[in-house]
């Protein structure tokens, strides 16, 4: 045994021991926070990722190794780019649509053939979307038209570089150096979530920021030249956003309609899409294990650090992590952690009420969980009086001035901990950041963008109790507060949008959030880049900024010797309260050397230009433990064998990927899926999604279901459909996870 493996099997040791009211010997079954006690990310240059990976210097490589091939190394992949074809717009010779489009038509069987990181689907919408199935005949209609398209030179200037260049190799079409008509296009996965996603406290978004159709407009939109086109997709868009629908198959055809709209006047035309390939230390010894990670956004996420365990520990251990790039934004809970190391770092430091789910488009619970709803969406809900309502202007929760009503109510209960300065989270910290977006937003562009989908749709939020939950260890019980908070809501959606939108939550003490609140506002600090640079001011840093720090301190003790309470807070937070509070920030601070104080797994404990150590965050008091994420390590697939039709139902067979392990070592088989009747518990959750199109390419229904019988999966389809000839879309997903599926395409005939 090492000696720095010796310390970690100590520590652990002492963690069990020192456990308040623990007796010694006696070893709890709840380790809080995650695998790793320490992590170090580490500026690494990808040309030099190999060689640190293949001495067991790495662990991990968050960012593409595109022909790297290091000793004992795994894969995964995931979605890191969308390749099109774009017209010139100044060219008058590309004005007209059919020409566009029928150039294109001629182009695209040469950029056919996939190879490498680079696959040819001439659609929009790609497997690491979760709303695949809903496109899966239009992407096989969509493919068999370009194979079937006339073959010929096409006399096209296209303007391509790097790797892209070589596609157009077989096309005749002659590179551009000048005058151009055509470019062939990366979008980069990664820029068009930097552009849109939010993060603000513990809030991320928008809900809908991974499916196909929303990232579809992002890239398509902007090109579409005709104004009455524009407007249909606009409103399209807004539906979707909104839930302008009734039912999940309207859903679908909206969904399917504004792909249509943005791609019928080949202005852009997808071509296909590349995987991003990250390496994971696989050595027997010395690797890493239980290896969750995002669909699109790799390593570079919150799971990843929620599941991946050292081989050598069974928890605790040292995980060293390289990334591409130094973080560049600066480190602030609101406006701050926009690069891909800072998203990282605050992936670790932070934890967000809700994660994305990994491996679809929807959302995992976190620190809060949404109840099941007691009334179905759209019906409408009175808004309680005793609820509070943010004033637009000023943020103030005050109760609603009238009779109110609102389309939806989501619950919540909501896990409080202990901050890592010591002091318990109390229903404060869970209202205040609903006060700071709408007392902001007009103040700084960014904090108007990440909290407009919020400010849309928030009613009200009422507190309706806190209840204590209680985890019996035998001699040792831990108590946990856990608020249950109602949000209500202006608009409706389903269920797992719903839940997205405004949950009850804060990362970060109420008095963090006074205290940069109290540095802008005297201007001495900005909490955006942009509102830096208009106003002249830092960039707010709460860690590597030692002027904003200084400022920070001298405000600090002010609002400490004042024992300042925000005014929407009064009511909330007594005086006595306030002075525990404001003394413990300082404390911190002395001892730390930052303000970075949040209620996260991981603390910030030491940083240069080039690393940033992170250490666990072990109190009892933090709810998620190690193993709370292992059921989203290691993914596995499910493909349709047999469809069987019965009546108006079809009954499915199907073969799964299960995991034979073998010491350190596994493999993953593909196999004969045993479904348990239904009502029997299985270990693995399997679900049919299926979508029901018409003769005429509409959706006329929609669902899942887990429903078995005979050992097979059942699709129900009585009395949902006239009679007429159908085609059923069926794609499976094993424990979630949707991620390049099968789509079988099944005919079914509803007689007269």
């Amino acid at each position: 045994m090492t000696p720095r493996r010796g310390l970690a099997v100590l520590a652990c040791v002492v963690f069990v021991l020192a456990s308040d009211g623990a007796r010694a010997g006696h070893e709890i079954p709840f380790y809080p926070s995650f695998y790793p006690q320490e992590i170090t990310l580490t500026v690494v240059a990808p040309a030099a990722a190999p060689r640190l990976l293949g001495k067991n210097a790495l662990h991990a490589y968050v960012g593409p190794l595109d022909s790297a091939t290091p000793a004992h190394t795994a894969w995964i992949e995931s979605l890191r780019s969308v390749v099109l074809l774009t017209f010139n717009p100044r060219s008058p010779a590309w004005a007209d649509s059919g020409q566009r489009c029928a150039a294109a038509a001629r182009l695209l069987p040469a950029l056919g053939p996939s190879r490498g990181d680079y696959t040819f689907q001439p659609y929009p919408v790609t497997p690491y979307h979760e709303d695949f199935l809903h496109h899966g005949d239009l992407v096989e209609a969509a493919k068999t038209k370009a194979r079937e398209a006339p073959r010929g030179v096409v006399a096209l200037r296209v303007r391509a570089t790097g790797r892209l260049a070589e596609l157009l190799g077989g096309s005749g079409s002659r590179p551009a150096a000048g005058e151009w008509d055509a470019a062939l296009e990366e979008v980069e996965l990664r820029d068009l979530a930097a552009k849109e996603a939010t993060q603000l406290d513990g809030w991320m978004g928008p809900p809908w920021g991974k499916a196909g159709w929303f990232q579809a407009h992002l890239v398509y939109a902007r090109g579409v030249s005709d104004a009455g086109r524009r407007s249909a997709i606009e409103e399209a868009f807004a539906r979707l956003q909104r839930g302008g629908f009734a039912s999940a198959a309207e859903r679908i055809n909206l969904e399917r309609r504004l792909v249509s709209l943005l791609t019928r006047g080949c202005e852009r035309v997808a071509v296909g899409y590349r995987v991003k390939r990250e390496a994971i230390n696989d050595d027997y010894s010395e690797g890493v294990e239980n290896i969750g990670w995002d669909a699109q956004t790799g390593l570079g996420s919150a799971v990843f650090l929620r599941t991946v365990k050292l081989k050598d520990f069974p928890w605790n251990g040292w995980l060293r992590v390289g990334v591409p790039s130094r973080p560049a934004a600066a480190w602030n809970p609101i406006a701050g952690f926009g690069d891909d190391a800072g998203r990282l770092v605050w992936a670790a430091l932070g934890d967000a009420a809700l994660l994305p789910a990994p491996y679809g488009g929807g959302w995992v619970p976190n620190r809060v969980r949404a109840l099941p709803p007691s009334e179905s969406a759209g019906s409408g809900v009175e808004v309680p009086r005793d609820a509070l309502v943010p004033d637009p202007a000023t943020g103030l929760l005050r109760p609603p001035a009238s009779a109110a009503s609102a389309q939806q109510k989501v619950t919540y209960r909501v896990m409080l901990s202990k901050f890592h300065d010591g002091t318990k989270m109390t229903v404060a910290d869970i209202v205040y950041p609903f006060a700071f977006a709408y007392r902001w937003s007009a103040r700084d562009p960014e904090i108007d963008r990440a909290t407009a989908v919020l400010r849309e749709w928030l009613a009200a939020v009422r507190v309706v109790k806190v209840d204590a939950e209680i985890k019996d260890f035998g001699e040792l019980q831990v108590v946990y507060e856990v608020p249950q908070v109602e949000i209500y809501l202006k608009h409706a959606a389903e269920a797992g949008v719903a839940q997205a939108i405004a949950p009850p939550w804060g990362v970060v003490p109420w008095q963090l959030i006074a205290l940069m609140d109290e540095a802008v506002t005297r201007r001495l600090a900005a909490f955006s880049e942009s509102e830096a640079r208009r106003r002249g001011a830092p960039w707010l840093d709460l860690a590597r900024d030692a002027g904003v720090k200084k400022t920070l301190a001298s405000l600090l003790d002010d609002l400490e010797r004042r024992a300042f309470i925000p005014e929407a807070l009064r009511g909330l937070v007594t005086v006595e309260q306030a002075r525990l509070r404001w003394a413990a920030l300082r404390r911190f601070y002395h001892a730390r050397g930052h303000f970075l104080v949040s209620s996260g797994p991981y603390q910030l404990v030491k940083w240069s230009a080039d690393s940033v150590v992170l250490g666990v965050f072990r109190d009892l008091s933090y709810p998620n433990a190690v193993g709370s994420f292992d059921g989203y390590a290691l993914p596995l697939r499910a493909w349709v064998t047999s469809a069987e039709r019965r009546g108006e139902r079809l009954e499915l067979q199907a073969d799964a990927e299960v995991v034979s392990k073998f010491a350190r070592s596994y493999k993953i088989v593909r196999e004969p899926y045993r479904l348990e009747p239904t009502g029997e518990q299985s270990r693995d959750t399997l679900v049919a999604r299926y979508a029901v199109v018409g003769a005429g390419g509409e959706v006329l229904a929609a669902g899942s279901s887990e429903e078995r019988d005979g050992g097979r999966l059942i699709v129900d389809l009585k009395g949902t459909l006239a009679p007429g000839a159908y085609r059923v879309l069926v794609a499976l997903a094993l424990n979630g996870n949707l991620v390049n599926p099968e789509v079988k395409v099944i005919p079914f005939r509803v007689a007269e």
